[in-house]
Order: structure tokens, then sequence, then C-alpha cells
């Protein structure tokens, strides 16, 4: 809007000053009517002070001389009533304002009938309407107050007519209220507000959409009136108490349309019935709508209770992205239906037309419709706080707010200087060009010129920013060529385009998809399903025509939808995000493990929508924040094992897609798969532990921790890697029994609780299984307790009975979950043994002698085996194992780093190694287990370069850095042979050595 000036207050009167030249209007025009105006009010009393503030303050006078010129409605509510013109140019607006809905709100109580409350009302509404146009016009009220005060009006007006009717049904004998002072207290029927109403967002002249529900066992009614009926005549007594017109006018026109199945049912409708419509065939624009639901009458806690059922409804659990496809059909069949391809200023359509206000609502609802199940934070009702709340998650910039909140409230002002003129529930703008150059100076701007640049403005800063989130989607592949896959043969320009895509086979192609058309997938054989997929069509074949084997993408994706029951979801994520369909094209031609995981659980794409997805920086505490977040609070023992399944798939998911999109680099990914494993042991055993002692009590001052090995005590997992796990426990020795009312001596409840938290982490549920848990590590092995007494690990390892791949095993074991003070003291009493001074040469023997075991028993299997084929990982992982328990006597520091990478490192910085050895040994150690990173990320089971697709292979190869697959072959067994030299030298001669003394 144009430049305001500022009174030195904020009244319209009271010593005010609302600063005068707000409004341009016609003065010769508006004097006239100002002078009638005096002339008639000089019959009434309050003439001379109405004269002597409309000279005393030229911007009050401004302000009334704009109306006269501007709004025949607001006129002839000022013309009708000079004294009431008077005192609100008086009195405070916000005081008047108060009054006001005070008296709306009582009226009811002194109507004798019908027709007195319903002129009351209207008096009211006259009244308001007066009061709030001088307060905006006058520049005192920003937009957030107007459409407040608005809001508030309706409110009361709508509660005031229910009380009525109820305390009217009292009277006639067919209703007992719980509180006759206050009739709608437990009356058993709500009125819920929608729309703009329920959003504390009403426009001037606005209609208010409604719905009444009602509870059949909870209305209170007396006499032969039954709840149903009873509850539909309230309905129709509220539209006729508001809507009628009369001589004094209307209250307000209301819509009860957004009730659910309106063609078919009555105005008034069960909570039940309600509740299984919407939990059954409810759509997405009636979950848009219920986003700014509120109970606005009759019995509001019932009303409240009943949104609050509601919610898995409104707000789905995972990000809903088929709701952008259903609110863009919306805003495409709007656009269609009444022409609204461009902005122009003559009969532009403020509301529906390009760049108006339904795109701004329709941006802001869309998001929250996807994204507001999994953050509460956009659950709001106000169109202006959620463009804040989407900064704040970050959904959109600080840039797309500021736009969009500014042409928001400068639509909506314009929205309500339209309104004013006749009072008319219109938001199209004047096509006749003197009637338009008029409207332009009552929106404050001296020329329609001013008014035409400030729109179109505005309204291309919203169309900018709506594009982006809508109209790209349809766009994506408008280009590549002819794609009809209908009848029965092969589309010649169709195979052309395919090859031009990249496709080898165009004919497989397209009969693979002719095949979904014809419903041969399971996944893709409802209607909806093959509707989404024509849509999809051109834009997941070209992005699976970029991906590294188009062919074996499109394959994968064929056998995938063979397995799925159904791909609607998975489609219409797909539809919706580019970004997503690229990704999902590339995990189908390179990693087709992952892609298995979208096919089975198609809500892991979520993880890549967030925009945490593109932050490297990971620490346990905010992974084990994230997945917490997800597991949510579980309503049992077996809904926590469901949930953490699936927080646990959707965050290695994550790990794997950043992996793949080279955000973290494949040491990171290690680091990040473990802080997963960790965090779900974590709460694994926080869980076991209070579902044990529920059952069981707890052991007086007993105490247990659980210590992660191998991989995970290293922080070096893979996406398939188990768990290497051990149960230390330790409790007062005077007191072993429990405290529960099924008490068990601790050997045996640390036993139980060890054997549920396996359990716990390897059971399949319906959500699949965690990992696979060895515990074979642990004092014994297989041949002792699962769980080890503290103490008697002590014992175990002081006494010498521990072997030597026992003491290897702890180089990497590491507190993962369980008793801090335990942990701490096992970690210390760990690195002690660790310390112990050991003869290096009996070491190495030991050593050799296990790799020479393993090396039988386990074989390899072939070149690309990185793990177990001699000079593979295991060698490397042994040495590094060799140098910390033959070297923390000498090198205590040595004892506290678990990473093979890192203990070459410190080995070589210590002079344990050789500069140029352990250099050797850091650069082998990093490419084979990069490789061996992407090998676990993009194969489920063994990695068969003569299986495996090449399209696989190739990615391998470009991530690492080679040219080719063929160049990577090679180097990985130059690598393997340096190592095991290497091996040879350090394990080798030293264990023979050994042996022969």
């Amino acid at each position: 809007m144009a430049k305001r000036g500022r009174g030195e207050e904020t009244g319209l009167g009271a010593g005010a000053r609302i600063a005068p030249g707000l409004i341009p209007f016609d003065r010769k025009s508006a004097e006239r009517r100002l002078d009638d105006l005096l002339a008639d009010a000089a019959r009434h009393a309050a003439s001379a002070q109405l004269a002597e503030r409309l000279s005393q303050w030229r911007g009050a006078r401004d302000v009334v001389s704009a109306l006269a010129d501007h709004s025949p409605f607001l006129w002839s509510l000022a013309a009708a009533d000079p004294a009431r013109l008077l005192s609100l140019l008086t009195d405070d607006p916000e005081t008047r304002r108060l009054h006001i809905l005070a008296e709306t709100r009582a009226c009811w109580r002194d109507a004798a009938d019908q027709p007195a409350i319903m002129r009351r009302l209207r008096q009211l509404r006259g009244e308001h309407a007066l009061l709030v146009a001088l307060a905006d016009c006058g520049g005192l009220w920003p937009l957030e107050a107007t459409t407040a005060a608005l809001t508030d009006f309706a409110d009361a007006a709508v509660g005031a007519s229910v009380r009525f009717i109820l305390n009217e049904a009292r009277e006639a004998g067919r209703f007992t209220p719980v509180d006759s002072e206050n009739p709608e207290v437990g009356c058993g029927i709500v009125i819920l507000a929608l729309g703009k109403h329920g959003a504390g967002e009403l426009n001037y002249s606005s209609d208010i959409d409604l719905v009444v529900f009602y509870e059949p066992d909870g209305v209170p009614v007396a006499g032969r009136a039954e709840p149903p009926s009873f509850s539909i005549k309230l309905a129709q007594g509220l539209v006729k108490l508001l809507q009628e017109r009369t001589g004094d006018g209307y209250v307000f026109r209301v819509d009860l349309r957004l009730r659910p199945d309106p063609g078919s049912t009555a105005v008034a409708v069960s909570l039940p019935s309600a509740f299984t419509y919407y939990e059954t065939v409810g759509q997405n624009w009636e979950r848009a709508a219920f986003i700014k639901a509120r109970a606005v009458a009759g019995d509001i806690a019932l009303g409240e209770r009943f949104l609050a059922d509601l919610t898995p409804f409104i707000w789905r659990k995972y990000f809903d992205f088929a709701a952008i496809a259903d609110i863009h059909a919306m805003k495409r069949q709007i656009h269609a239906a009444r022409g609204h391809e461009a902005i122009a200023v003559a009969g532009h359509d403020i509301k529906l037309g390009r760049g108006g206000i339904r795109e701004i609502e329709f941006f802001v609802q869309t998001q929250q419709l996807v994204f507001g199940g999994r953050r509460p934070a956009l659950r709001g009702r106000r169109t202006l706080d959620m463009l804040d709340a989407l900064v704040t998650e970050g959904w959109i910039t600080a840039q797309a707010r500021d736009d969009l909140s500014a042409a928001y409230r400068f639509l909506r002002t314009v929205e309500h200087r339209l309104q004013m003129v006749a009072d008319e529930q219109t938001q199209r703008l004047p096509r006749d060009a003197g009637e338009l150059a008029d409207f332009s100076r009552f929106c404050g701007f001296e020329d329609q010129a001013a008014f035409a640049d400030a729109l179109t403005h505005e309204a291309q800063a919203v169309q900018k920013h709506y594009a982006l989130l809508f109209e790209e989607a349809p766009e994506l592949a408008s280009d590549v060529g002819s794609l009809v896959f209908t009848g029965t043969s092969d589309d010649p320009e169709t195979l052309e385009t395919l090859q031009a895509l990249g496709f080898q086979d165009p004919a497989r192609v397209a009969e693979t998809i002719r095949g979904w058309h014809f419903g041969r997938r399971p996944a893709v054989r409802s209607a909806r399903a093959r509707e989404v997929l024509t849509e999809l069509t051109p834009a997941l074949l070209t992005a699976l025509g970029r991906s590294a084997d188009p062919d074996a993408a499109l394959a994968a994706l064929d056998e995938a939808f063979g397995h799925m029951l159904a791909a609607v979801e998975l489609l219409s994520m797909l539809r919706s995000s580019e970004r997503l369909l690229t990704l999902f094209a590339d995990l189908l031609g390179s990693a087709p493990r992952l892609a298995d995981v979208v096919a089975s659980s198609p809500h892991v794409l979520d993880a890549v929508i967030d925009p945490a997805f593109l932050d490297p920086t990971r620490s346990d505490a905010t992974t084990e924040a994230r997945l917490a977040g997800l597991v949510g609070e579980a309503s049992s023992f077996e809904d926590f094992l469901d949930r953490i399944r699936g927080a646990a798939r959707q965050e290695n998911f994550l790990v794997g897609a950043q992996f793949l999109t080279g955000i973290l680099s494949p040491k990171a990914v290690g680091e990040a798969y473990s802080a997963v494993a960790q965090t779900v042991v974590r709460l694994c055993f926080a869980a076991v532990e209070r579902e044990f002692a529920a059952q069981h009590g707890r052991v007086p001052g007993g105490r247990a921790a659980v210590f992660g090995f191998g991989r995970l005590g290293s922080r070096e997992m893979t996406a398939t890697s188990d768990l290497d796990l051990v149960m230390l426990y330790d409790f007062d020795a005077d007191n072993s029994r429990s405290d529960g009312e099924r008490p068990l001596e601790a050997l045996v409840y640390y036993t139980r609780l060890t054997q549920r938290l396996v359990s716990a982490l390897t059971v399949p549920t319906r959500r699949g299984r965690l990992y696979e848990v060895d515990m074979r590590l642990r004092p014994s092995g297989n041949k002792g307790p699962v769980a080890t007494q503290f103490r008697s690990f002590l014992a175990y390892h002081d006494d010498g009975e521990a072997e030597t791949w026992e003491r290897m095993a702890l180089t990497r074991a590491r507190a993962v979950a369980g008793d801090v003070s335990l942990g701490d003291e096992a970690t210390a009493a760990i690195q002690s043994i660790l310390r112990n001074p050991r003869a290096a040469s009996e070491v190495a023997r030991d050593v050799a002698s296990m790799r020479q075991l393993i090396a039988a028993e386990k074989g390899d299997a072939g070149p690309w085996d990185l793990k177990m084929a001699p000079g593979g990982l295991v060698d490397l992982e042994f040495m590094a194992q060799y140098l910390v328990l033959a070297q923390a006597h000498a090198h205590p520091a040595i004892s506290g780093v678990v990473g093979t990478g890192e203990v070459l490192a410190f080995a070589t910085r210590n002079g344990l190694l050789g500069p140029e050895q352990g250099e050797e040994l850091r650069v082998a150690y990093t490419l084979l287990s990069d490789v061996f990173q992407w090998q676990r990320l993009t194969v489920d089971g063994p990695f068969d370069a003569k299986v495996v697709a090449p399209a696989v292979l190739r990615r391998i190869a470009a991530a690492i850095g080679m040219p080719d697959v063929k160049v990577l072959t090679s180097d990985l067994k130059e690598t393997r042979g340096r190592v095991r030299a290497h091996f040879e030298h350090i394990i080798g001669a030293v264990g023979k050595s050994a042996r022969k003394k």
C-alpha cells in the first residue's frame, strides 16, 4: 500500500490523530456528502460535537470523507446514525471493540424472541463494521488486527446465536442444559469454524464456513426431542439468525457445505459418522480445510477433543507428497474454469487469479500437509505465522517468507477495500477504467498506474515462489519427445525417444511400461496408481536415462513393482520432487540394495527431503535425538519394537543416501552407521530394562553396561554390519536378589535381561529386523554365560585365562549403552589389560596362527573379496591389533585408540611403523575400506563382479576416483599384494622367530 503517516497515538479519539491524506478522495464530492450528514445531524444533539471533531482533526475528517467518496455501504452506516459515528471517532477503538464484543456475547439474554436477537445482532454488526473500517482505513490497525477483530465478532455472533437457540429450546421443554446460565456447556453439539474464520483471518465481508457435529448420546434433550433432529434444527436456526436479510441487513452468510459428503448428509452430522468418514474416505482438500478448524461455539471441549482425535487424519505420520498433487490439481482446475492464466489488473481476481491470495494459502497449506505430520511447529492455522514457521523449520528461505508475507498483507488489504465498497463478498477488481481509478485511490494510491505497478509486483512475487513449489513437477520432462505406450504395438517415435534418452533396448522398455498399464505388476494395478504413473512416466524415463545403466535401472524398478503391494505412495513422492526422482533413479541403477529398501518402505525418502539431508555434520548426540524423535512415544513394548525398526531403517537409509550423493565420506559413513547402531542399542536397552524391571524389579546396587566390539566398537560399520556385543554387570554382593514381584537372582536376572536385549535387536516384526547380534567375544565365548559379571571379567583376564584373540577383540571394545559409571570403570580396566607387558614375538605368533585359521575356515571369494582375501582388511585389522597388544605397555595412549586407520596413523607418528611402511598401510586401508563401504552399500550379499551389474562397478570406480573398473581392479590387486607383504614382515617374521625359540 502507499506510504502512510502515523499519529502520535493509536486511537480514533481521545486526543489521537489520524494522519491526513491516507486515502485520496474527490474532495468536492466528499465535502457535499459530509455537509449533508452534518445538516442531517443538526436534528440531533450530537451535531455540534461531530462538526467540532471533524473540524479539529483533519485526519478524522479525511478518513470519513474517504468513506463518503469510495464506499456507499460504509457511508450509509455513517449517515444512518451520526451519534454513533461521533462516539466511534471519540472512543479508543480497542476499548470500543471490546465493548461491542461484550454486548454481542450477552445479547441473547435480553432478546425476547428471534426477531429481537436478529435485530440486535445486525445493529451490532453495523457498528462493528464501521469501527473496523475507520481503524483500518485510518491506518491505525495493521492487517492482523483487522482480521482478528472481524474473527472475534464472528465468534461472538455465532456463540450468542447458539446460546439463544439452546435457551429457547430449554424454555420450550425440549432441552435440559447442564448449566442454565451457560446452556452451551456440555450440550453435546459443537460448531467448528473452518477456513479464514477458523484461522482468525476473516475478511471484511466474508461468509463463514461452519460445520455442526453432535454426540448421539451426549445431547441432553427433553420431551420428544431426539439428538439428530434437535441438532439439525439448531443448525438451521443458526443459519437463519445470522444469514437472513431483514430491514437491518444481515450478520454473516453461512456456508455449511464443508461437512462430510454434503450432497447426502444432513446439515448436522454425528461425531462417530464424521470420524468414520474422515478415517476412511476423507480427501486431501478436507485435510487442508481442517488445518484451520477451530471449535467456536456450542460444546467447545467436545469440539477440541474431536479435533485432537482427528489429528492422524489431518497430520500424516509420514511426509505426504500425494497432497501436493491433489492441491496442485485443484489450483489447475481453478485456472481452467475461471480463465486466470495471466496477471491483469482490470477485472483481476486477487484471490483466485495468478499470484493471488489462494496461491499463498496453497503454498503454505501444501507444505503443512506434507511436512506437518513430522513437524508439529507447522500445524498452526494462520498463514503469516506459518510462513515464519516454514523459515524456522528450514523449508523455505527468509526471502520467500518476506515476499509472500508482504504480498499477503497487500492483497488482503485490497480485498478488504473491495468488500468495503458495497459489503459484497468479492475479490474481483473493477473492469471499468473509471471505477478502477477510483478504487486505486481507495487503496491509498494517487493514480491507477501506481496501483497497477504495486499489484503486479506483488502478484509476480507470489507467482514466482508458487511456481517453484507447484509448477515444476509437470514440466520435468516436457521436451523429451513422443512417449506413447497405449495399444499393443510399439510407436516408432517412442522407440526413437527411448533410444535418445539412453536406453539400449527401447522395445523392451516399451513392453515393460505397457505391462504396467495393463496391470501386470500388483503395485500398479489400481486406477490411481496408473493415473500417477502416466503423469510421472516422462520424468521417470528421463531420470532413469541419466542413471549409470538405464535398462538395468528400469528392470530393477519393474522387479520392485512385482514385489510391492501398492506403489501410489512411492510414485506420488517421486512425482512431487525432482531431487527424489533423480536419487531413486540413481539407486535403481547403481545401488540396488538401497532401491530395495525404498521399494519396501517408500517413506525412507522423507529423510532426503528434510533440509538436514544436506548437512554432513553428525554426532552421536544428534543421531540419538533424531532417532528418539522418530520413535516417539510407543504405546507398548511391541509398538516400540516396530517403531525402532522403522526409525533405524530410515536413519540408515539417510546415511546411505548421503554417502551415495557425496555428502558423507566413506570414513564418515562408517562413523554414521556406528552412531545409528549405538543409538539403537541404547534405546533398546533402555526399553528392555524398563520392561524387565516392571516384572522383576531391580537388583540392589545393580549396574549393567553394553560394550560394542568389532566394527561397532571401532566406529567402522558398513550398511550390512552385524553387532558384536558383550554385556557386563555388577551388583551389591550382600543382596543379590531383585526387588520386583517376581524376584530373580542376579545371575539369572542379567542373563535374561541380556537375552531380552538380543531378542529386541534381532527378532523380526512386521517392520523387519534390526541387526544380527554376535556375542561370542565375551569371556569363554559361547561356552560362558551371555552376561558377564564385571569381577569375573577382570579375574578372567588377570588370571591369564584369556587367549590372544580375546585380547585382540578388546582393542576395539567401546561402551555403547547402559550404566555410565560401569562403562567408564570397564573401559579403564580394558585399557589396563591392554597395557600389560607382552612379548611381541608371542603376540605375533598367535596373530599369525589366528589369521591362518581364518584363511583355512573361510578362504576368500576372489579378487573383489576385500575382507578375507590375503592382503585384505582382516590383515590390516590384525596388524593394528598386534601393534596395540605389543606396544601399549610402552605407548599407553595406543590402548585408547579403537579404529584401524587411527591405530596405523598413531603407530606411524610414534615410530612403531617406518614412515614409508606406515604411509603405504594408511593409503591401502583407505582404498580397501572405501571400496568395501561401497560394496556393502550397493549390494546385499556377496560381492561377485560376475553377477553384480556393470553399472554398480562403474559407479564404485568413479566414486573412488578411478577412470574405469579395469584400473580399479588392478589397483586393488596391487594394494592387497603390498598389504600382504607388510603383514608377512610385521607379523609373519616376528611370529617365525617366536616359533624358532
